[in-house]
Order: C-alpha cells, then structure tokens, then sequence
C-alpha cells in the first residue's frame, strides 16, 4: 500500500517498532544505509516482537541506490523544518514517507531536492524539538492508510 523510507536510523527499538507497524498496515519498510545497529540486534528484534517475517523489508546501500530504485515515485519527507501539515496532504497508495534518523533528521541538502509542497511536518508545541520516529511514521502512515479507507484491514 504505502512505503516508508528510514534514512540512517540509529535507535534499534524504533526500527523494530516500525517493521511491527509496517507488517500491520501492509506497508512496505525500506531502510538506508549506514544503519545504527544491525538487523540481528536484539532490541531490533524484541522491539518487533514476531513481526519480522511479516513485515516486506528491503535495504539499500545509500540514498542513491534507494532514489535509483524509487525515483519515479512520489515522496513525502518529513521534518520538523516542513512547512505543510502531514494532513494536509492526500496520499496515494504506493506513495514513499521519508524520515531521517532520529538524532540529526533529514540532511537540508535532500530536502532542497524536494518540491516545498512534499516536505511535511507533525504539529506539536512550541519550543518542543521532535516526536519519537516510530510514532511520527504511526501518526503520517495511518493517516495516508485512512485516506484509503483502511484497504486490506479487517
């Protein structure tokens, strides 16, 4: 249905929390290299709980190898530098969310490589730095799942 792109994660719970989350949406769950921790990692691993071989979850070198791939596709960053609502936005299957890793976010160079439009932002409070990765990709993916009227839920 939908994919989400983990640039450099570095957090082994949040990985593995999101392979859950994609196994339960039916999305798919790619992940760019230099990774933070190893696949094998038991956080990782506890944190996806028996999700992994439910989850469709593939790896890439680097960004390049990923926009070779994926390039033709429409892709939503999200960064607390976005200027338009994750809301604000209506998805389409097969669309790619884009999350940095959790300590530094999306390098500025990759998001000047996007139309203003597709850099989306999570409201919170003033002053506040970030959301947790694995809720920000709860919170934008099920939203684009509702637009879609939960297709494939039971």
């Amino acid at each position: 249905m939908f994919n989400v792109a983990l640039y450099e994660p570095e957090i082994p719970p949040n990985t593995g929390n999101i392979i859950r989350l994609c196994a339960n949406s039916g999305s798919r769950l790619h992940l760019i290299h230099p990774l933070g921790f190893t696949l094998e990692d038991k956080q990782l691993r506890r944190a996806g709980l028996d999700y992994h071989d439910l989850a469709c979850l593939q790896e890439y070198a680097d960004m390049a190898e990923f926009l070779s791939q994926h390039g033709q596709q429409r892709l939503f960053a999200c960064s607390t530098r976005g200027k338009r609502c994750y809301s604000q936005v209506t998805y389409q299957p097969q669309d790619i969310l884009l999350f940095g890793p959790e300590t530094r976010g999306l390098p500025q160079a990759l998001l000047d490589q996007l139309p203003q439009e597709h850099l989306i932002r999570v409201p919170m409070q003033a002053g506040n730095r970030s959301l947790n990765l694995s809720n920000a990709v709860a919170i934008i993916l099920y939203e684009a799942w509702r637009q879609q009227g939960f297709a494939g839920a039971r």
